[in-house]
Protein backbone atom coordinates (compact mmCIF):
# COMPACT_ATOMS: atom_id res chain seq x y z
CA UNK A 1 0.00 0.00 0.00
CA UNK A 2 1.27 3.26 -1.19
CA UNK A 3 1.23 6.23 1.15
CA UNK A 4 -1.29 9.27 0.92
CA UNK A 5 1.78 11.42 0.30
CA UNK A 6 3.08 8.18 -2.34
CA UNK A 7 -0.54 8.19 -4.05
CA UNK A 8 -0.66 11.89 -4.63
CA UNK A 9 2.89 12.21 -6.49
CA UNK A 10 2.13 8.90 -8.14
CA UNK A 11 -1.09 10.44 -9.53
CA UNK A 12 -1.27 9.61 -13.50
CA UNK A 13 -2.35 6.42 -15.48
CA UNK A 14 -4.62 3.66 -14.67
CA UNK A 15 -2.55 1.26 -14.21
CA UNK A 16 -4.47 -1.47 -15.04
CA UNK A 17 -7.73 -0.11 -17.33
CA UNK A 18 -10.88 -2.41 -16.12
CA UNK A 19 -14.62 -1.70 -16.29
CA UNK A 20 -17.09 0.27 -13.97
CA UNK A 21 -20.05 -1.32 -13.05
CA UNK A 22 -23.39 1.11 -12.25
CA UNK A 23 -22.34 1.35 -8.90
CA UNK A 24 -18.81 2.32 -9.25
CA UNK A 25 -20.18 4.86 -11.86
CA UNK A 26 -22.68 6.34 -9.11
CA UNK A 27 -19.80 7.07 -6.65
CA UNK A 28 -17.83 8.86 -9.34
CA UNK A 29 -20.82 10.72 -10.09
CA UNK A 30 -21.76 11.73 -6.55
CA UNK A 31 -18.50 12.48 -5.66
CA UNK A 32 -17.72 14.99 -8.46
CA UNK A 33 -20.81 16.47 -7.40
CA UNK A 34 -19.81 16.90 -3.68
CA UNK A 35 -16.32 15.48 -3.08
CA UNK A 36 -18.21 15.96 1.01
CA UNK A 37 -21.12 13.85 -0.05
CA UNK A 38 -21.53 10.92 2.75
CA UNK A 39 -20.69 7.04 1.58
CA UNK A 40 -23.95 6.97 3.86
CA UNK A 41 -25.96 8.99 1.12
CA UNK A 42 -24.48 7.65 -1.47
CA UNK A 43 -25.44 3.74 -0.15
CA UNK A 44 -28.81 5.31 -0.33
CA UNK A 45 -29.39 5.99 -3.62
CA UNK A 46 -27.44 3.34 -4.70
CA UNK A 47 -29.35 0.55 -2.96
CA UNK A 48 -26.04 -0.52 -1.23
CA UNK A 49 -24.50 -1.02 1.86
CA UNK A 50 -22.33 1.82 3.16
CA UNK A 51 -19.54 -0.44 3.56
CA UNK A 52 -19.80 -1.62 -0.05
CA UNK A 53 -19.35 2.23 -0.59
CA UNK A 54 -15.96 2.83 1.35
CA UNK A 55 -14.83 -0.72 -0.55
CA UNK A 56 -15.66 0.73 -3.70
CA UNK A 57 -14.38 3.92 -2.82
CA UNK A 58 -11.17 2.41 -2.03
CA UNK A 59 -10.48 0.43 -4.71
CA UNK A 60 -11.43 3.30 -7.35
CA UNK A 61 -8.80 5.37 -5.51
CA UNK A 62 -5.97 2.58 -5.15
CA UNK A 63 -6.31 1.68 -8.99
CA UNK A 64 -6.04 5.73 -9.59
CA UNK A 65 -9.40 6.37 -11.04
CA UNK A 66 -10.52 8.28 -8.55
CA UNK A 67 -9.42 11.03 -6.33
CA UNK A 68 -11.31 13.58 -4.30
CA UNK A 69 -9.62 16.43 -3.40
CA UNK A 70 -10.28 20.18 -3.49
CA UNK A 71 -9.80 22.24 -6.83
CA UNK A 72 -8.76 25.59 -6.62
CA UNK A 73 -8.11 28.61 -9.22
CA UNK A 74 -4.07 28.60 -8.77
CA UNK A 75 -4.01 32.01 -10.07
CA UNK A 76 -6.36 33.14 -7.19
CA UNK A 77 -4.69 32.03 -4.62
CA UNK A 78 -1.15 33.23 -5.16
CA UNK A 79 0.51 31.31 -7.76
CA UNK A 80 1.38 34.16 -9.91
CA UNK A 81 2.59 32.09 -13.34
CA UNK A 82 0.66 29.37 -14.96
CA UNK A 83 1.16 27.97 -18.59
CA UNK A 84 0.13 25.28 -20.89
CA UNK A 85 3.94 24.15 -22.41
CA UNK A 86 3.61 22.79 -25.65
CA UNK A 87 6.71 20.10 -26.39
CA UNK A 88 8.26 18.82 -29.18
CA UNK A 89 10.63 15.87 -29.03
CA UNK A 90 12.91 14.17 -31.63
CA UNK A 91 12.32 10.63 -30.30
CA UNK A 92 9.67 8.84 -27.79
CA UNK A 93 8.13 11.16 -26.14
CA UNK A 94 7.54 8.75 -22.85
CA UNK A 95 10.60 9.13 -20.72
CA UNK A 96 10.28 12.99 -21.43
CA UNK A 97 6.90 12.87 -20.05
CA UNK A 98 7.76 10.37 -17.10
CA UNK A 99 10.35 13.11 -15.83
CA UNK A 100 8.39 15.74 -15.77
CA UNK A 101 5.62 14.49 -14.13
CA UNK A 102 7.96 13.86 -11.14
CA UNK A 103 8.05 17.05 -10.92
CA UNK A 104 5.76 19.15 -8.33
CA UNK A 105 5.40 22.49 -10.38
CA UNK A 106 3.50 20.05 -13.11
CA UNK A 107 0.26 19.55 -12.36
CA UNK A 108 -0.91 18.00 -15.72
CA UNK A 109 1.35 16.33 -18.02
CA UNK A 110 -0.30 14.42 -21.47
CA UNK A 111 1.46 12.63 -24.28
CA UNK A 112 -0.19 14.02 -27.83
CA UNK A 113 -1.13 13.57 -31.22
CA UNK A 114 -0.71 16.29 -32.97
CA UNK A 115 1.18 19.73 -33.25
CA UNK A 116 2.92 19.02 -29.58
CA UNK A 117 4.21 15.66 -29.04
CA UNK A 118 3.51 15.93 -24.77
CA UNK A 119 1.52 18.89 -22.73
CA UNK A 120 2.28 20.01 -19.88
CA UNK A 121 0.33 22.78 -17.30
CA UNK A 122 2.84 24.24 -14.80
CA UNK A 123 1.75 26.34 -11.51
CA UNK A 124 4.19 28.71 -10.53
CA UNK A 125 4.73 31.22 -7.47
CA UNK A 126 5.66 33.63 -10.23
CA UNK A 127 7.44 34.42 -13.83
CA UNK A 128 10.71 33.95 -12.61
CA UNK A 129 10.15 30.24 -11.67
CA UNK A 130 8.30 29.51 -14.69
CA UNK A 131 11.01 30.70 -17.16
CA UNK A 132 13.40 28.16 -15.27
CA UNK A 133 10.73 25.19 -15.02
CA UNK A 134 10.54 25.85 -19.57
CA UNK A 135 14.54 26.31 -19.46
CA UNK A 136 14.78 22.78 -17.60
CA UNK A 137 12.32 21.66 -19.96
CA UNK A 138 14.47 22.67 -23.10
CA UNK A 139 17.56 20.90 -21.56
CA UNK A 140 16.02 17.49 -21.25
CA UNK A 141 17.40 15.43 -23.81
CA UNK A 142 15.67 14.80 -26.49
CA UNK A 143 13.39 17.90 -26.10
CA UNK A 144 13.26 19.54 -29.76
CA UNK A 145 11.51 22.76 -29.02
CA UNK A 146 8.68 24.31 -26.65
CA UNK A 147 5.78 26.71 -27.04
CA UNK A 148 4.66 28.10 -23.62
CA UNK A 149 0.94 29.78 -23.45
CA UNK A 150 0.88 31.58 -20.32
CA UNK A 151 -2.39 31.42 -18.39
CA UNK A 152 -3.73 35.52 -17.95
CA UNK A 153 -7.04 34.27 -16.57
CA UNK A 154 -9.34 31.45 -15.53
CA UNK A 155 -12.51 31.38 -16.79
CA UNK A 156 -13.71 27.37 -16.43
CA UNK A 157 -12.06 24.60 -14.84
CA UNK A 158 -14.58 21.62 -14.13
CA UNK A 159 -14.34 18.14 -12.86
CA UNK A 160 -17.42 16.98 -13.21
CA UNK A 161 -17.71 14.86 -16.79
CA UNK A 162 -19.28 11.93 -15.03
CA UNK A 163 -18.14 8.72 -15.22
CA UNK A 164 -19.57 7.70 -18.76
CA UNK A 165 -18.80 9.22 -22.23
CA UNK A 166 -22.60 8.92 -22.54
CA UNK A 167 -23.33 11.04 -19.51
CA UNK A 168 -27.11 11.01 -20.60
CA UNK A 169 -27.37 7.30 -19.54
CA UNK A 170 -28.52 6.25 -16.49
CA UNK A 171 -27.16 3.41 -15.03
CA UNK A 172 -29.02 0.71 -12.80
CA UNK A 173 -26.99 -0.81 -9.62
CA UNK A 174 -26.49 -3.80 -10.11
Amino acid sequence: MRTAAEQHRHRGAVSVPRSLDGVDQAIIEALQKNGREPFRRIAADVGVSEATIRARYARLCQDDILQVTAVTNPLGVGFDAQAMVGIRTAGAPGPIADEIARWDEAGYVVVTAGQFDILVELVCADRRQLLELTNRIRALGGVVSTESFLYLELWKQLYDWGARAQSGLRVEAG
